[in-house]
């Protein structure tokens, strides 16, 4: 027993903790979007799918022996995969969806190693049934996941700045050859023994066994016992509805925050805790307990949809990642109260897979097709509310609903708390709310008055729970209020539309423009948002439209280093990141501006909905793909851009693509440079300093950083911007403009964090 509990805890182990690695490594080729994470988990469900399914079919048609020959040949067969380091003609040559480009990848460079890992588990359980009859092997299940979890950990807070991806990728390697020894030896002994335990056990070689009493103080179903067609579908369906709640509560944090390991490692982890506790012991899930946490947490995530930007980054930490794992914990535990017994394992778990991949499929390839915004976090929660109402009903289970009254009082005490934080934007949010109220029941008056008095009726016996006692009617409050709950949850993520005329969703995100004071000519104006953040906003009248806007005014940091430059011969501007091309407005007559953008859909926009590009009277290219990529590629085809400016526009309060400001990015970025080339580097985020990662990365190549801060109170089309201007020395005191506009020293950072490689990056240092 406990070479199979070793053998279990190294693959699970480093099934997980390959996961970030190879995620490192590729995110800053396909532009750093939450896309490519989200991409990444669907490959590792799917590959999780496939390795149960082997797992499963080879317990029902091979003898036991047989089964483990072909996993030893399997595992001698991954090592072939190693290093799994993909090479750099993975890296994208073409513009738009890199959705297949990332499963191929992966398939290619980690296909049969993660499938070989994923299979160990639900193997060594069963070999284990074999070997140790009277043992539950449940609890590999949650020792399983324990290694998971503590691969997750491990990364963030030792193993990525501890050492360099290609350190990491070796000791993985290490780590697989270790694997393979022993559970190569578990193999060899089911082999050696498998005749005789099928013999001893009465059954046939190559069925699976296992009985009794598990020792985790549950008795599980015996061998006869046959499992309900409601509760095989609920194997299915739990797992997935926890998948969908995983990768949308992960989509959000990346969307909005940055796309970095810790925030794809949180959300895994706790989904992975569940799992562990759910599956360790039946004490830990409460049912009532984790039912009023849920509905409680409901009611968290409505109000940080109301919140929208006001909202810290502590508190949608604590909120979204607190009723996920109060989901995750009613998804597994509802799901290990219906586990069959240990002859039915393989085919339990791969239910589990299946679903979970479904989850992960419904995510990153439905969702971006049905959707054209991030609607999947607020329908998955409403899908559990309404699975809770159905197990309640379906199990004539008063502690459900006792524990869902409970919740809706204690997330209404905490909405009430979270109110005073942002009071005007929960007012307007309120108020919107009620008007979308209104207009439902007047369009859907007698299906709306039907359930009111259903859920009336359903409350009066609600009273009866507190003396033990379950009705029908108590089902019909439970769904209403989920009903409410559904409607509360998918009109509030729609209702930041007001105003919104074009509306479009990619593998990139959300791009959303808004027309705004159509009834006042002089000021009427449309907009551009990326997710919440914007992008731009440009006037409709003829005059104003050609006005730089927001963060790219004539007193910004970037406006008042273009100025700057000498005008002798035509300047050439680079940009990355289009936006709604604000930044063409500086080009004249003879001027260049190059503008690097990775998403296909925004050069639509510019030139559709807006005419900062079409109007500028510059020569004004768009180059599509990665910035950082195309600057590569223009290097290796002996074609520097000799820029007088160099504007980095991609981290202003919006998941940041770390790669962009890493040394090797700037030894790209100087490449391209005039010797006395100025880079500009937008630093306004609500989230992060970036100050200080721009200023050491001035330093690393002796160049001199300055700060420019601009609050144009006056003018409300001027937004408040700070832009890091990083150039030689000698340029700064050829402009002393710049100098006198520079911010004064104490804007500035003190302690500056280590300096950020494509091996290294640190968000924890630099959190305001």
């Amino acid at each position: 027993m406990p070479l199979y509990a070793l053998t279990i805890f190294i693959g699970a182990f480093l099934l997980f903790q390959v996961q970030p690695l190879i995620g490192k490594y590729i995110l800053p080729w396909f532009g750093g979007s939450p896309g490519v994470w989200t991409t990444c988990l669907l490959f590792f469900q799917t590959a999780l799918l496939v390795g149960y399914a082997y797992a499963h079919y080879t317990s029902r048609r091979l003898k036991p022996g047989t089964q483990a020959l072909l996993h030893i040949a399997l595992l001698l067969a991954a090592l072939a995969f190693l290093p799994i380091v993909p090479s750099d003609s993975w890296k994208p040559q073409a513009p738009g969806d890199p959705t297949l480009r990332i499963l191929i990848l992966l398939a290619v460079n980690l296909g049969l190693p993660y499938i070989v890992l994923s299979a160990t588990g639900p193997l060594i359980q069963r070999w284990s049934s074999l070997t140790h009859p009277g043992v539950s092997p449940y609890r590999l299940y949650a020792l399983s996941n324990a290694g998971s979890l503590l691969a997750l950990l491990s990364y963030p807070f030792f193993f990525e700045w501890a050492y360099s991806r290609h350190t990491q990728a070796n000791l993985w390697a290490i780590g697989l050859g270790l694997f393979v020894i022993v559970c190569g030896l578990c193999a060899a002994r089911v082999r050696r023994n498998s005749g005789g335990l099928a013999r001893a056990q009465g059954i046939e070689p190559g069925a699976d066994s296992g009985a009794g009493t598990g020792t985790s103080g549950e008795t599980e179903p015996g061998p006869g016992a046959e499992t309900s067609i409601g509760d095989r579908m609920l194997w299915l369906v739990l797992p997935a509805v926890a998948s969908i709640l995983l990768l949308a509560t992960t989509n959000k944090l990346c969307e909005d925050l940055a796309v970095v390991p810790f925030l794809w490692i949180l959300p895994l982890s706790l989904y992975l805790l569940s799992f562990i506790l759910c599956f360790d012991h039946p004490r830990w899930y409460v049912r009532p307990l984790f039912s009023m946490l849920l509905v409680a947490g409901l009611a968290v995530v409505a109000q940080l949809l109301f919140a929208e930007n006001d909202a810290s980054i502590l508190a949608q930490l604590i909120g979204y990642c607190g009723a996920l794992f109060a989901g995750c914990m009613f998804c597994h535990g509802e799901l290990c109260r219906r586990k069959p017994h240990p002859s039915r394992l393989t085919s339990f778990y791969l239910m589990i897979a299946a679903g979970g991949a479904l989850g992960g499929i419904l995510v990153a390839v439905v969702a971006p097709l049905v959707f054209n915004s991030f609607l999947e976090l607020p329908a998955g929660f409403w899908i559990l509310s309404v699975l809770l109402a159905v197990l309640a009903i379906q199990k004539r289970d008063r502690s459900l609903a006792l524990g869902a009254l409970g919740g809706a009082v204690l997330g209404l005490l905490i909405a009430l708390a979270m109110r005073g934080s942002y009071a005007a934007t929960w007012t307007v949010r309120r108020d919107i709310l009620f008007v979308e109220f209104r207009e439902f029941f007047r369009d859907h008056g007698k299906v709306t008055g039907v359930c009111a008095v259903g859920a009336l009726w359903g409350f009066v016996d609600l009273r009866r729970m507190f003396l033990r006692e379950w009705r029908p009617r108590m089902g019909s409050f439970l769904i209403f209020a989920s009903l409410v709950l559904g409607f509360i949850l998918m009109k509030e993520a729609e209702s930041t539309r007001e105003s919104a005329i074009s509306v479009s969703r990619n593998f990139f995100g959300v791009l959303t423009v808004y027309d705004y004071r159509p009834d006042e000519p002089a000021e009427h104006y449309y907009e551009l948002e990326h997710g919440r953040i914007i992008h731009g906003l440009q006037f409709a009248d003829p005059v104003k439209s050609r006005w730089p806007t927001t963060y790219y005014a004539e007193t910004s940091g970037v406006g008042l280093a273009i100025h700057s430059l000498v005008r002798t011969g035509g300047r050439r501007l680079g940009l990355v990141g289009l936006g709604t091309g604000t930044l063409a407005a500086y080009g004249e007559e003879g001027d260049t501006v190059r503008i690097y953008e990775i998403n296909p859909q925004v050069p639509l926009l510019s030139k559709s909905r807006f005419t900062y590009v079409a109007h500028s009277r510059a020569k004004v290219d768009i180059v599509m793909g990665d910035a950082r990529l195309s600057m590569e590629r223009e290097l290796e085809r002996g074609d520097p851009q000799r820029f007088d400016l160099l504007a980095l526009d991609a981290f202003n309060s919006d998941a940041i693509p770390v790669h962009l400001l890493t040394r090797e990015a700037f030894a790209t970025y100087l490449k391209h440079m005039k010797p006395d080339g100025i880079i500009a580097v937008h630093i306004s985020n609500r989230y992060f300093d970036l100050q200080p990662v721009v200023e050491s990365l001035a330093k690393n190549f002796d160049l001199q950083a300055v700060s420019i801060s601009d609050d144009n109170e006056e003018s409300w089309w001027i937004y408040d911007s700070t832009w890091v201007l990083v150039a030689r020395k000698e340029r700064f005191q050829e402009t002393p403009a710049l100098l006198e506009a520079a911010d004064s020293a104490d804007k500035r950072s003190k302690a500056p964090p280590p300096l950020w490689t494509d091996d290294y990056t640190s968000l924890f240092r630099i959190l305001r």
